[in-house]
């Protein structure tokens, strides 16, 4: 039977400095890199626009894709915003932040080759495959998102 020994000294009200002799070291760490406004990136106009679509036709976008996808756009390396498209459960969805349930598959993308997957200037599995992006998970269902991508350019 293992046997919890805790080795921590307790600390009594009275360990502390005396009253009014507390002195503020500085102020709270800033973060290396300021936040980035969301709506300076070019791929959140265009998720918001795919979004909207997924909520007028997502009842038969969830009948021929049937997965939930994580989208992990980076810039300059690190994981800027994630977008999760659910096209499993209901009439489907879109949201901001990381999926809720599960995901299939998880892209793991820069920003400018999102970009160029969803306008259709380049083409997902030559991308994948020349490295461009990450994807883990069911790897094979990657390719149902070009549907909703190309679903989505129609309009």
């Amino acid at each position: 039977m293992w046997k919890r020994s805790n080795h921590q000294p307790k600390i009594k009200a009275e360990d502390g400095p005396p009253a009014g002799q507390v002195k503020v070291l500085g102020s709270v760490l800033e973060p290396a890199m300021p936040p980035l406004e969301l709506s300076e990136l070019q791929s959140f106009q265009v998720c918001e626009d795919i979004r909207l679509h997924i909520k007028e036709v997502g009842a038969p976008l969830v009948k021929k894709v049937n997965a939930i996808f994580q989208l992990d756009i980076t810039k300059d390396g690190k994981t800027v915003v994630q977008w999760t498209i659910d096209l499993k459960n209901g009439s489907g969805d879109m949201y901001l932040g990381p999926a809720r349930l599960p995901a299939d598959t998880v892209f793991t993308i820069p920003e400018p080759v999102f970009m160029e997957m969803v306008l259709g200037k380049l083409n997902p599995q030559k991308a994948f495959l020349a490295g461009k992006f990450k994807v883990s998970g069911k790897v094979l269902r990657s390719q149902k998102l070009d549907r909703v991508f190309k679903d989505w350019a129609k309009f």
